[in-house]
């Protein structure tokens, strides 16, 4: 598999729908498929960002290689994410990771996306990511989609030299990261997805 075609051209709408196919109880496609035709209809989920779904075992099938990145992903999140433990940044991405950002732009580099890691904490120092309710890989590739929380409660730099009073409010966004893997273990590139607009709404900046 091309792993760079997929996202560029055209297959990334199929991704997704193999994505949103396998999060129940860890099956594929083709064992939600037959499931669904001998009588057991897909349910849908609640919202995850309002009503807690759990992480689901791994999918099945997996090498241990797509296992191994599931893996990282989860204690990249939950470990290191949540407890601002940055030097451990390296264990999941390259020292050269380019990430992709929901506005549309994107950096290069471990130490200027530490940097972004860190700025997320200035302002909600109980930033944290509690589940990956959907997750999925093949090859080199792997996705998933979980829940980032936290609360604005110290002042947000504005970007201007200025910055934006704290509104004590809370947020609880669902997400997304398609991550791009290399033969040693980390992440080459890596796409972040969230609502920003949902996003801002809720800590009371619009």
């Amino acid at each position: 598999m091309d792993r760079r075609s997929l996202i560029t051209n055209g297959s990334a709408a199929a991704f997704g729908a193999f994505a949103l196919s396998a999060f129940t109880n860890g099956i594929g496609p083709a064992e939600a498929a037959e499931a669904y035709h001998e009588g057991h209809p897909w349910v849908p989920m609640p919202d995850p960002a309002t009503t807690f779904v759990p992480s689901p075992p791994f999918p099945k099938g997996l090498t241990n290689e797509e296992r191994r990145h599931l893996q990282t992903s989860d204690t990249a999140d939950f470990d290191v994410f949540n407890h601002a433990d940055w030097p451990r940044l390296a264990e999941s991405h390259a020292p050269h990771i380019r990430v992709h950002w929901p506005d549309g732009h994107y950096t290069d580099g471990l130490e200027k996306h530490t940097e972004d890691m860190k700025a997320l904490f200035a302002w909600a120092p109980d930033t944290s990511i509690h589940t990956h309710y959907i997750r999925v890989a093949t090859n080199d590739l792997s996705a998933f989609a979980g829940v980032m929380q936290g609360t604005f409660t110290r002042p947000m730099p504005d970007g201007k030299g200025g910055f934006i009073k704290p509104t004590g409010k809370k947020y609880s966004i669902n997400m997304v990261t398609i991550a791009l893997w290399n033969k040693r273990g980390t992440m080459d590139e890596e796409f972040l997805y969230w609502d920003n607009l949902n996003f801002f709404r809720q800590i009371g900046i619009l």
